[in-house]
């Protein structure tokens, strides 16, 4: 079959491509996980279902004792959350728009993304939900800010709006209470885009400055790694002076970051490489140091490393381990901190929107999770906060977790689903 060929039969079916290696029994979690040995794909497991949505009254499963109701929909693919300090909701709707595809495993791959909405036009926008009568569904919609490129993180320090687009940090000037921002704003640091184009933003407790997740361009460095220059990393943005550097690297694709109240530490999740197995390597959450290397592309879950990258045994040797497998290819991409009192059954921990696998031959993530944490450590099993994302037979995508914050109220957590178009919102049943 030519190539053609087989790229139509992977959009219209369930199944690409898939080079089946045996589904494990388990998933690799938790602090110390049981990872399967690599097994090399010759070529890519790829597996996606088809963008479904929300339809007849069918909502996410709710764990015991919870609730959920849409805050905002008919969004454009919503990514991520920020809420302001007056309570109003920021949304950053925004598509990845891909680099032309040079290889027949390109190709493939883009038209996998395609079936559930991943890649397209992008709305390139950041919408304001106010919602002013209290009743957990917002009336107001605003646009904030548009004509950015494919924005995502966001932050605000004082009266200074600062946005992760795609190709780099913007800042505008911002006035509180207001529903837009005006003017261009001022670009402060440059970043290379296409491959892992999410640049998730975080404000350090002080204000002082700001870190941003800044993904790799390829799965192991593919295109060497002078393309991958600057990738692979966490930069953090000093706000008084304006420079930036890098803070953490050989961080394949780290997403949503927050402080971890114990300890004080940065936390992230990362998505690992593909081609390796169903569970080799897991998705992870961890701790940052600053100057910390954690692997990618030399080596995975501390020092195993991944004989089809050429080597550096120094990287490799000051390899960081990990703090906890999150299960192979979960894309967990939101990440925040929850603390006790904020769900009923629920104590301290971090919640992960997991957005869900395209590259394993049994589907993984299409969740909202919590990790329970104790003296600022992980502390025991995730458990699911909402689920049902999936049908049962892997064929239909209803909505896929992205990033999620704790609401305006704080006995909330508000979720973006960037197949639903919906921000969900999650608070007690009673």
């Amino acid at each position: 079959m030519d190539f053609i060929a087989k790229a139509t039969e992977l959009v219209g079916g369930t199944v690409a491509w898939t080079r089946r290696m045996g589904s494990p029994a388990h998933q690799a979690i938790g602090q110390a996980p049981q990872i399967p040995e690599a097994r090399k794909q010759g070529i890519m497991t790829l597996k996606m279902p088809v963008a479904e949505g929300w339809k007849d009254g069918r909502l996410p499963v709710c764990a015991p004792g919870l609730k959920v109701n849409a805050f905002a929909s008919g969004l454009d693919h919503p990514r991520w959350i920020e809420v302001l300090p007056n309570g109003d909701v920021l949304v950053a709707e925004s598509k990845e728009q891909p680099a032309p595809p040079k290889t027949l495993m390109d190709h493939a791959a883009q038209a996998t993304m395609r079936r559930v909405k991943a890649i397209g036009t992008s709305a390139n926008r950041v919408t304001l939900w106010r919602d002013a009568d209290g009743d957990g569904i917002a009336e107001i919609r605003e646009v904030f800010v548009e004509n950015q490129n494919q924005p995502f993180g966001m932050a605000l320090v004082g009266n200074r709006f600062y946005l992760g687009n795609t190709d780099g940090i913007r800042v505008f000037d911002f006035a509180p209470g207001s529903t837009a921002l005006s003017g261009e704003g001022e670009q402060l640091v440059d970043f290379k885009p296409h491959g892992h184009w999410t640049r998730s933003l975080l404000v350090s407790p002080d204000g002082a400055r700001i870190y941003a997740g800044v993904g790799s361009l390829s799965n192991i460095g593919d295109a060497g790694m002078e393309a991958e220059e600057g990738r692979a990393a966490i930069w953090e943005l000093d706000v008084a002076t304006g420079q930036a550097r890098i803070f953490a690297s050989g961080l394949r694709n780290a997403v949503g970051m927050v402080w971890e109240p114990v300890t004080g530490k940065l936390w992230t999740v990362v998505n690992e490489r593909d081609g390796l197995g169903d569970e080799t390597p897991p998705d992870y959450l961890t701790s940052v140091e600053d100057g910390g290397f954690y692997g990618w592309p030399y080596c995975y879950w501390g020092r195993t490393v991944d004989d089809r990258v050429p080597q550096d045994a120094g990287l490799v040797a000051r390899a960081i381990t990990p703090d906890y497998a999150l299960g192979g290819h979960t894309a967990s991409l939101g990440l925040c901190w929850m603390p006790e009192g904020t769900l009923p059954g629920f104590g301290d921990g971090m919640v992960i929107g997991q957005h869900g696998s395209w590259n394993r031959s049994k589907l993984s993530g299409y969740k909202l999770i919590f990790v329970p944490f104790e003296n600022g450590r992980p502390a025991g099993q995730p458990r699911d906060i909402l689920s049902g994302f999936l049908s049962e037979d892997e064929k239909l995508a209803y909505g896929r977790p992205v990033g999620v914050t704790i609401g305006p109220d704080g006995k909330s957590l508000l979720m973006a689903d960037d197949v639903g178009d919906v921000i969900w919102r999650v608070t007690a049943a009673a």
